[in-house]
């Protein structure tokens, strides 16, 4: 049975960031995951995590002046500085919350151009190896160019050679079925071939990112295929929700509880 993550940055928003972790709790999630903890002190994160028994599952590294329309920066070849800085960011908090995997975004650059694709795995293989004392994965996303245009890394399969080509132990792919969908389509066919190399995975529907319970894609057909692949890692729930997020979950309670 699947092990779902609230996304704490896109879901209870009625209460503020912090008190989200107990708002999870209580509607039965065992683990969280969010986009970036930064506003926040690492140790006020771990203790809420701690207080209500949660996992936390996966946060983004830094991505620059979110705000402004950056991205992150590994495929950017003039950021590499920030690419370092953002990575000693994050160990405070990966620390503090006992996070095992960060995602590495790649920024807004032409894939077409040998110097971006250069910068991008430079900044993979430096992010992992930096990464692999602490027990930390890295892992890479590709991001629809409907939500994100001009995002560097908008391809899963270039995505999936890259990992293969590299053969970094603590390097995965983030698999969003939003986002493969957008993209390419073909989703059970897509998790069955890159299943070896997934290391997180997350969820919406289709097209309009909300909860996971009607629209273009049938959920628990795939939830069921996460199982018969062998699938033991985190499923987040990286939707926003049409309202009041509790009013939402219905999908959820045959899960609720499930526990990591």
């Amino acid at each position: 049975m699947p092990r779902f993550a609230a996304n704490l940055s896109m879901m209870f928003n009625e209460v503020p960031f912090l008190d989200r972790f107990d708002a999870a709790a209580d509607a039965g999630f065992t683990a969280v995951e969010f986009l970036f903890p930064y506003d926040h002190p690492a140790e006020a994160v771990g203790e809420r995590l701690r207080r209500n028994g949660l996992t936390q599952a996966l946060f983004n590294l830094p991505p620059g002046n979110w705000d402004a329309g950056e991205k992150g920066f590994a495929a950017l070849p003039d950021r590499f500085d920030d690419l370092q800085q953002s990575l000693r960011t994050s160990l405070p908090y990966a620390q503090a919350t006992g996070v095992k995997r960060l995602h590495l975004m790649a920024g807004i650059a032409n894939r077409s151009e040998p110097q971006a694709v250069a910068a991008f795995q430079k900044s993979v293989v430096w992010a992992a190896e930096f990464l692999k004392p602490y027990g930390l994965d890295v892992v890479i996303e590709p991001i629809n160019p409907r939500n994100v245009p001009g995002y560097f890394l908008n391809d899963f399969a270039f995505a999936r050679d890259l990992i293969v080509d590299l053969q970094i132990p603590n390097l995965k792919l983030q698999f969003d079925i939003y986002h493969c969908q957008i993209i390419h389509g073909d989703v059970t066919m897509r998790l069955r071939e890159m299943m070896p190399v997934i290391g997180h995975i997350q969820i919406a529907s289709i097209p309009s990112r909300n909860e996971p319970d009607g629209e273009e894609l049938n959920y628990p057909f795939l939830f069921g295929e996460l199982d018969r692949l062998g699938y033991d890692g985190f499923v987040g729930c990286e939707y926003n929700p049409r309202g009041k997020t509790t009013d939402g979950l219905g999908w959820f309670k045959p899960y609720a509880g499930v526990k990591p």
